[in-house]
């Protein structure tokens, strides 16, 4: 049985100078942070990595960069998605190649409109997870406009052999996580959170074993975590009420761009930027999540120090 991989692995936001060009030295800083933070791995080229902004030239470079530097230190999941199968595909096969520990990816999915069955997803896993050898995380995501049965997700974790890991952020994701893990057994490996952590208590009680948030903070989510894991629920539950402020705030008022307002504020790296057509975090926003974040003293406004 190849290593499970669980605990706190947030999404590596990508770094922008003010004039949308890829800062590849803030980037590198941005690692280096969240690896001290305490986070267990991390995730490059997500959603909340903005990676619908980025060229394919683009997603090399930060793929490249990301798992240089990292250089071992922690797994890296690498966001493979895309509608094409072969293009999915050759994707994984790179970021196999380059290091990753698992590559993450949604069922194919265009516009508003454009959907495939479930016949057809399960063959787009299928012909990606002949194309590697490391462990695919299935993205069940509202974003995709897919509906994922847990009774579906748990056939392809048992009958594609690469199939192993599953990101739940779909509403009321505990009671689909432990369906899943019932209907999946032992061939479910990796049944994790979404969602930035604000349903991490109830989808730890579910069966979670790792959780995939925002990269601002991750020593708050691991005084979570760890107590969780160590068996001290009370311990977990208090850290969670203590941190879901500010992962509310992100979740409900800053979004993606909540990890590099932080970073920004605390000069892990220059620019907070979105790259256009997103718009900049509104000041009150950010203001919010300062405020709130100071109360926490999170490593994230005194890394740079």
């Amino acid at each position: 049985m190849p290593q499970a991989y669980g605990g706190v692995f947030p999404v590596v936001p990508t770094i922008f100078h003010a004039d949308g060009a890829l800062d590849l030295e803030g980037q590198r800083r941005a690692i280096d942070f969240m690896i001290d933070a305490g986070s267990e791995g991390l995730c490059i080229l997500a959603n909340f990595s903005e990676q619908f902004v980025l060229t394919d030239e683009d997603r090399e470079r930060v793929m490249v960069v990301a798992l240089e530097h990292v250089s071992g230190r922690v797994p890296v999941i690498v966001t493979t998605t895309h509608f094409a199968t072969h293009v999915c595909a050759e994707r994984s096969r790179r970021a196999q190649e380059m290091g990753a520990a698992m590559v993450m990816i949604m069922p194919p999915y265009h516009g508003a409109t454009i959907r495939v069955g479930e016949a057809g997803i399960f063959d787009f896993f299928r012909r990606v997870s002949d194309a590697i050898s490391i462990p695919i995380m299935i993205q069940d995501a509202p974003v995709s406009g897919t509906t994922l049965s847990a009774a579906f997700l748990a056939r392809m974790a048992r009958e594609i052999a690469n199939v192993s890991y599953f990101k739940i952020e779909v509403p009321q994701a505990a009671a689909k996580l432990r369906e899943l893990i019932v209907l999946g057994g032992d061939a479910v490996v990796g049944p994790w959170d979404g969602e930035e952590a604000i349903t991490l208590m109830a989808d730890l009680d579910a069966g979670a074993t790792g959780s995939m948030t925002g990269g601002g903070f991750p020593d708050g989510i691991r005084q979570i975590t760890d107590a969780w894991f160590a068996g001290n629920r009370a311990g977990a539950m208090d850290a969670y009420g203590r941190w879901l402020p500010l992962i509310n705030h992100e979740n409900r008022q800053c979004g993606l761009l909540a990890a590099k307002a932080l970073m920004e504020e605390g000069g892990v790296i220059r620019c907070g930027a979105p790259r256009a057509p997103i718009a900049p975090l509104h000041p009150a926003a950010r203001a919010g999540l300062i405020e709130i974040a100071r109360r926490l003293d999170p490593l994230v406004l005194r890394w740079a120090g």
